[in-house]
């Protein structure tokens, strides 16, 4: 079975034309950023907005919770005949599928920006609040830069969430690595159709190293450092290293500056 996989994927008529692996993973790339950026408009600002004000707490749970209890397919077929009868075809099936994607996408990214703003250190708020920042510069220059090492763990889990749920795209006949493998299985051609999963399981993770390795680079050089200060602390000390604000919150300084 492994060898007819191989020899599937590497035959060079399966890489080209309108039903090739180029284009097919073309098209589920596309669905899959799609979605995500939807999602991200949604999810981002209410999950800070809550995360700053401490407000609606129980919304985050809530709606996430319901999100990730839909059921993807029914939703995605009762969407479709929804659109279809508001929509053309085309349209209607690709916005039916993207919006069921988004839906999926936002617990993640609603989670993690929630999170990631309310676990900044109150001290941090104080300093900026007392160099005389409004709410809003707190949240945009010191709680948000503070929060992109979560705001990008819910952006990967949420990308993975799109990537492998794309496939089911091809159920209501539109394009993607799913087409592999729904047309697999209706024709029996099981190569085909591991070959297709193979395809998706590869694109989930490569685009998860990607978003990792942006978001390594993306977070504040202040937050490495304080790794740095508490990796080096020894587990035997009494007591933490002390730091001034300028070395543990050089985000917040700078942000004040400005």
């Amino acid at each position: 079975m492994i060898g007819d996989i191989w020899a599937w994927l590497t035959t060079s008529a399966h890489w080209t034309g309108s039903d090739g692996i180029w284009q097919r993973t073309e098209e589920h790339v596309e669905y899959t950023l799609i979605a995500v950026a939807v999602a991200a408009v949604i999810a981002l600002p209410i999950g800070a907005l809550i995360g700053h004000t401490g407000r609606g707490t129980g919304l985050v749970a809530g709606t996430a919770d319901a999100l990730r209890a839909l059921p993807s397919l029914g939703l995605l077929v009762m969407l479709a005949l929804w659109a279809l009868g508001h929509l053309p075809v085309g349209i209607a099936l690709q916005t039916a599928s993207i919006a069921v994607l988004a839906l999926l996408a936002i617990p993640p990214m609603l989670t993690s920006t929630y999170a990631g703003v309310a676990a900044v250190d109150p001290a941090a708020r104080d300093a900026a609040e007392g160099m005389g920042m409004s709410g809003g510069q707190v949240l945009l220059r010191v709680e948000l830069p503070i929060a992109v090492p979560l705001l990008f763990s819910g952006l990967r889990s949420a990308y993975l969430q799109a990537v492998a749920t794309a496939t089911i795209a091809a159920f209501v006949s539109l394009g993607g690595l799913g087409r592999y493998v729904i047309d697999g299985l209706a024709q029996h051609d099981y190569p085909k159709m591991a070959g297709g999963a193979l395809l998706v399981a590869v694109l989930a993770v490569l685009g998860d190293r990607i978003l990792a390795v942006v978001g390594h680079f993306a977070a504040s050089a202040g937050l490495t450092s304080r790794r740095r200060l508490w990796a080096n602390a020894s587990p035997y000390r009494s007591s933490y290293p002390t730091a001034s604000l300028s070395e543990t919150q050089p985000e917040v300084v700078n942000a004040a500056r400005q």
